[in-house]
C-alpha cells in the first residue's frame, strides 16, 4: 500500500482570522487516540470553540470537536477531550512568555495531514474590536466590487 504524501486539510478555522489578528504561527503535531484518526480520514472535525493553553510546561488542545468513529467500539473517544500538542520545549516556552506578558491566546488555525500524520496549525493571536471587524469585512467589500467593475470594463 502506497504511502500517503501531501498536504490533506480536514478542517480550517475561517472565524478565528475574521475575530483575531494573527501574530505568529506555528505547526505542531497532535496526539491522538485510534479512532480519532479514523474519524479525522472520514474529513469530519470541528475547530470553531477550539483553544490552546499551556499547562505545566506542556501545550494542550482544547474545544476542538472530533466526532466519535462511527465503527468504533468501546474503545471510542469523547468528542470534546483535551489532546496535547507535541511541540519542542523552546518553543513551548518561548508561546509561554508571549501569552503571559502580553495577553495574547493561541487559536487553532487549521488541521489537516502531511505525509500521513495529523499536524495543526496554531495561532498566536490577540483579539480584535468591533470596529476592526467592520473595517476589514468594509475593506473586503471594496476590493470585490473593485474587481467586479474591473472585470466588467475589460468584458465590453
Amino acid at each position: 500500500m502506497p504511502r500517503e504524501t501531501g498536504r490533506k486539510v480536514i478542517a480550517s478555522n475561517r472565524k478565528a482570522r475574521h475575530d483575531y489578528f494573527i501574530d505568529d504561527v506555528y505547526e505542531a503535531g497532535v496526539s491522538l487516540m485510534g479512532t480519532e484518526v479514523k474519524a479525522l480520514r472520514m474529513g469530519r472535525a470541528s475547530l470553531v470553540d477550539g483553544f490552546a493553553h499551556i499547562d505545566r510546561g506542556e501545550m494542550w488542545l482544547e474545544g476542538v470537536h472530533i466526532p466519535e468513529y462511527v465503527q468504533g467500539t468501546w474503545t471510542n473517544h469523547t468528542p470534546r477531550r483535551k489532546r496535547k500538542l507535541l511541540l519542542h520545549r523552546a518553543e513551548i516556552d518561548k508561546w509561554a512568555g508571549k501569552v503571559r506578558e502580553s495577553g495574547l491566546t493561541i487559536v487553532p488555525l487549521a488541521l489537516y495531514f502531511v505525509d500521513g500524520r495529523v499536524k495543526v496549525e496554531i495561532g498566536l493571536a490577540r483579539g480584535k474590536k468591533n470596529y476592526d471587524k467592520r473595517h476589514a469585512l468594509r475593506e473586503r467589500q471594496d476590493r470585490r466590487e473593485a474587481e467586479r467593475a474591473m472585470s466588467y470594463r475589460q468584458n465590453r
